[in-house]
């Protein structure tokens, strides 16, 4: 399984287009986890979602892999994700909260109460929102699970986000992969997807690093 996600990372077309060859079913269970595991683990923030749909989408358009189940397939896995990423923070956050650690008090518990003050006030555009957002959509859920935030809002919003993040890579990708262009340029065209989609977090990274040196 780890090898042929590996593959998928640095082959991906040709893995994909192999897999699905194989066995169709295969494809969709590791398309199934590599989405899950970039959503509900924090370890694997470095996996492309983003591009991953897309190169799903386009190869749905000439192959047996049918866009009428991988779509739904996929959101199901950006859910499962999210509510599995979740839970491992509320443990997280019980653990800091009911700490008697000193460095744990003084520093982390204070860290939670600013966290759940944004999450009061952003929580829900966050959640749709930092899903076009690689690395951000990997620890928002983390994060809305350490502060407890409201559990049926956040189910809500996971749910909205899902439903729009999948189908947006995955279809555009199938529509546009039979244009020849996208075809013949596929690499290209996935790794500049993983690169402009992270701009927008480098850039907030970068101007938040230059605001705490200006103080």
């Amino acid at each position: 399984m780890m090898h042929e996600i590996f593959e998928i990372l640095f082959h991906t077309n040709q893995a994909l287009y192999a897999i699905v060859s194989e066995n169709v079913n295969e494809a969709y269970f590791v398309l199934f986890m590599i989405i899950f595991l970039e959503t509900g683990l924090i370890f694997f923030p470095f996996l492309p979602g983003d591009g991953l749909l897309f190169s799903a989408g386009v190869i749905a358009a000439s192959s047996q892999l049918n866009i009428l189940i991988l779509v739904p397939i996929l959101i199901i896995a950006a859910i499962v994700g999210n509510f599995f990423n979740y839970r491992i923070g509320k443990q997280v956050g019980n653990r800091i909260e009911h700490s008697n650690n000193r460095f744990v008090q003084k520093y982390l518990v204070k860290s939670i109460i600013e966290t759940r003050k944004f999450y009061q006030k952003h929580g829900k555009k966050s959640i749709i929102i930092g899903r076009f957002f690689p690395v951000i959509r990997t620890y928002i859920p983390f994060l809305a699970g350490t502060v407890k935030f409201d559990y049926p809002m956040f189910g809500k919003y996971t749910v909205i986000g899902s439903v729009i993040w999948v189908p947006f890579f995955t279809l555009t990708g199938y529509f546009l992969g039979e244009i020849p262009w996208i075809r013949d340029n596929f690499e290209i065209i996935f790794l500049g997807l993983i690169i402009v989609t992270l701009i927008p977090f480098f850039y907030t990274a970068a101007k938040m690093f230059l605001m705490k040196k200006r103080v």
